[in-house]
């Protein structure tokens, strides 16, 4: 995927607070021209092994953040807000994509260009200022699937992430179905979400495993949260503080934090509501929170009340008791041994002796031969 990408960006002014791109990377944009990003295509092209005319990528730490920047430099200079798109997308910003849809298109338009996916992270929120730039990007650059990472659908843990609340998520995905059946694509939204994030609480993982299951949604690979370096969330959990606002004495705000092993296998689990080794640990939980109206047979239920007959492992209290064989002697193990052996000629040559009494005797395990 690498191999056959193309970096046209530095630096993210999406300010996530689990993220540290803004911090090592930078808040201001750094965007290569339009010259050098045809020239790297062509050589992409040109040079590498194995290439089948598709781009796998242009981007960056957004997909969509090229050439976008404060409409006041010198007051860019001086900005201390930490995201130019949390709460809201800051009226400073200039949040133009035409020049990024010209890109595409004159990307395309090079000789041995079948196709170019884009793959980075796109900031839906900004996306929807240009619903042209959603068109040219359904349209040509998705190849079948499109992540995008919402992370929450609660309000609690996306204000300490710095994450656009749900409703922008809802008006993307209809833009994205509108401009694919448009198109005649079938193509999906794949949504990436984060468990045990600080400010997370088990009730805010159970209104998002029901968002999922609402939406049917069975996700494979999901992502616990893990404190990294120079990330605010990261401070969040050690602290159990918010450092994002005002501290004064003795008025931090309190961070929920989840670090025992247990609760973070939970809010895992809420993730993977439909995997059946999660039941056990979601219905213990479930009733601790009062809600066993959610574990049930129905489709309104969350979870069922029993084991599937397809769960793996044996059922407790079922089937008949396994008796133990009785312990062999070393003599017969050695004889079951030799008689199960099989060769490259599938025993014949053994089958032959044998019949004319030349089979050989057990030999002596290899673990109690003599030191030669």
């Amino acid at each position: 995927m690498i191999r056959h990408s193309v970096s046209i960006v530095r630096g993210c002014f999406g300010g996530c607070s689990f993220c540290a791109i803004t911090a090592h990377e930078g808040k201001i944009i750094q965007s290569r021209s339009e010259a050098s990003i045809l020239r790297e295509i062509a050589e992409v092209r040109d040079k590498t092994e194995a290439f089948t005319g598709v781009i796998s990528d242009l981007g960056g730490p957004s997909a969509n953040m090229w050439r976008l920047s404060c409409r006041d430099a010198a007051l860019q200079l001086v900005c201390r807000r930490w995201s130019c798109l949390h709460p809201d997308i800051c009226p400073n910003l200039q949040t133009d994509h035409g020049p990024l849809i010209a890109l595409y298109r004159k990307a395309r338009a090079l000789p041995g260009i079948r196709k170019i996916v884009i793959s980075s992270g796109l900031r839906y929120d900004l996306a929807l200022r240009s619903p042209a730039y959603v068109r040219e990007l359904v349209s040509h650059h998705v190849g079948g699937y499109l992540k995008i990472a919402p992370e929450h659908t609660e309000a609690g843990p996306l204000r300490l992430m710095l994450k656009p609340g749900m409703a922008a998520y809802d008006r993307f995905k209809a833009l994205f179905e509108r401009f694919s059946k448009e198109a005649g694509k079938e193509q999906y939204l794949i949504p990436y979400f984060i468990a045990a994030h600080p400010g997370t609480r088990d009730e805010d993982m159970l209104a998002l495993a029901l968002w999922l299951k609402r939406n049917d949604y069975r996700l494979d690979q999901v992502q616990t949260f893990l404190p990294t370096p120079m990330a605010p969330a990261s401070a969040m959990y050690h602290a159990e503080g918010n450092p994002l606002v005002p501290v004064a004495r003795g008025a931090l705000e309190r961070v929920v934090t989840a670090k025992g092993l247990r609760q973070r296998r939970l809010h895992k689990a809420f993730l993977r509501w439909h995997d059946p080794e999660n039941w056990p640990l979601l219905r213990e939980a479930l009733r601790h929170m009062g809600r066993t109206d959610l574990i049930g047979p129905s489709k309104r239920h969350l979870i069922p009340a029993g084991r599937p007959a397809f769960a793996k492992g044996p059922r407790v209290g079922e089937g008949k008791p396994v008796v133990p064989a009785a312990p062999r002697s070393r003599e017969e193990r050695e004889v079951k041994t030799f008689q199960g052996h099989r060769g490259k000629d599938g025993g014949k040559q053994a089958r032959g002796k044998e019949k004319a009494g030349e089979a050989r005797p057990p030999q002596t395990p290899r673990s109690r031969r003599p030191f030669a």
